[in-house]
């Protein structure tokens, strides 16, 4: 009997509930697409950013200040000690516990170098697309060319060292290059520690920064010309962190200060303090470092993304409780007569509530399903226009949606609900109470 109602009822009024169907599938495509997104974009938003820049620097721990910044010497003339990181340790930096959120690195090691004329010229030593076979046997390449991915080649290509004459090509900024009158592919002679060096002129870049007055080179020739071979001055690291919290900062100042319990929620979870204590533990010699420029301005964007999505979900949730609170309200108007005529026959509030609830419920559930379905058109859309990938569909949405289209359903028809309760019997059969 009470399928029967159910059947009758969604059958005489499926206009009204083909509207209240539609407004809760616009409802739950935007939910769905929205959390989707939001659910996925911290790892799309870091993507973006890391053609910006490496957010971790990874540098000696007892290198001397001043012969970082000077060039020292004692009262023989020889240069004070400076320490180095090993390039056979380079590896390791993808071996940590967040080796996933590691996305590239590349080491730095800075010279000079003397020309044919007597000048010298500022020298940068590094991997351009480095292949490493890791000890894991994982398979990557590293390297400056996605680290630096915003300069502009002007003249040339990309030094790629996995061509045969790569140790031998370089790479010079707009300015250097200008005042060597130089053009990508000639040739120079560069001279270093007891060694010099013949180089093709691979490319010629324009970087907006000191890099323009400079010569970048592979890392093996940089060694060579520096007397420092396996010897690695820095290391710039890529990688995917949350954003920062209080235990987060407090780890950062004190490790040593947190409780066994904090200790391992922070060096399981990827704060970008938490990586670089990791990279510090496997790389003898080492301090890691956060870019706190780049690690705060990827939180921040993070931080205002979600809440942008998560406003835009909720406001859309308003809209659909106003929108079927409207419609149902509109629904038990037309039916007065009939919820009178139930109530005259000595059907209860709470009966005649449950069937128009299960009414609506029923046609909540279609438009949810729809609407699911329409949200993951939408995220995909999103992903491709915006991100450029597809947005991975996680399940956790589906109980999510679910629980917020019933919430916004009920609250939506609560008006509704309150009118039948109230209807009188008398007054809609008869006009007026005896």
């Amino acid at each position: 009997m009470l399928l029967r109602m159910i059947k009758g009822a969604l059958l005489r009024q499926k206009s009204k509930m083909l509207l209240i169907a539609l407004t809760i599938a616009l409802g739950a495509s935007l939910s769905t697409s929205m959390i989707n997104v939001m659910l996925d974009v911290r790892d799309k938003v870091q993507e973006e950013m890391k053609a910006f820049g490496a957010n971790i620097v990874v540098k000696p721990n007892d290198s001397t200040l001043l012969s970082d910044m000077y060039s020292i010497e004692d009262e023989g003339g020889t240069a004070l000690k400076q320490s180095w990181l090993k390039e056979n340790e380079l590896g390791k930096i993808k071996e940590i516990f967040w080796t996933f959120q590691i996305r590239n690195f590349a080491p730095f090691l800075n010279g000079i170098a003397e020309l044919e004329d007597g000048r010298t010229v500022q020298t940068v030593g590094t991997w351009f697309n480095h292949h490493l076979s890791l000890a894991t046997g994982e398979e990557l390449d590293a390297g400056v060319k996605d680290l630096r991915s915003w300069w502009d080649i002007s003249q040339g290509e990309w030094i790629d060292e996995s061509e045969p004459d790569a140790q031998t090509q370089v790479m010079l900024g707009t300015q250097l290059a200008a005042d060597l009158g130089l053009k990508a592919g000639d040739t120079l002679t560069l001279k270093g520690k007891g060694t010099s060096q013949t180089v093709n002129v691979r490319a010629i870049f324009d970087s907006g920064e000191d890099a323009d007055s400079q010569i970048w080179m592979p890392l093996d020739l940089a060694q060579k010309l520096s007397g420092l071979e396996g010897c690695v001055g820095t290391v710039e690291v890529s990688a995917i962190t949350e954003p920062d919290n209080e235990l987060s900062l407090r780890a950062a100042r004190n490790p040593g200060g947190l409780s066994a319990k904090e200790w391992d929620q922070w060096y399981c979870t990827a704060y970008v303090s938490a990586i670089c204590y990791q990279i510090t533990e496997v790389m003898s010699n080492s301090t890691a470092s956060a870019v706190r420029q780049v690690a705060e301005g990827e939180g921040a964007i993070l931080e205002k993304t979600e809440l942008l999505m998560i406003m835009i979900t909720a406001l859309s949730l308003v809209g659909v409780a106003l929108g079927i609170s409207n419609l149902v309200t509109a629904s038990v108007m037309e039916r007065a007569q009939e919820i009178g005529l139930l109530k005259a026959i000595g059907a209860k509030d709470k009966a005649i509530t449950g069937v128009i609830m299960a009414e609506i419920l029923i046609t909540a559930l279609l438009g949810m399903i729809v609407g699911y379905f329409m949200g993951l058109g939408f995220a995909g859309f999103i992903g491709r226009r915006v991100f450029g990938a597809s947005i991975d569909i996680k399940p956790i949405v589906i109980p999510i949606v679910a629980a917020a289209i019933s919430l916004v359903t009920v609250a939506g028809s609560l008006p509704a609900i309150r009118m039948i309760l109230r209807t009188d019997p008398a007054v809609v059969l008869h006009g007026s109470k005896a």
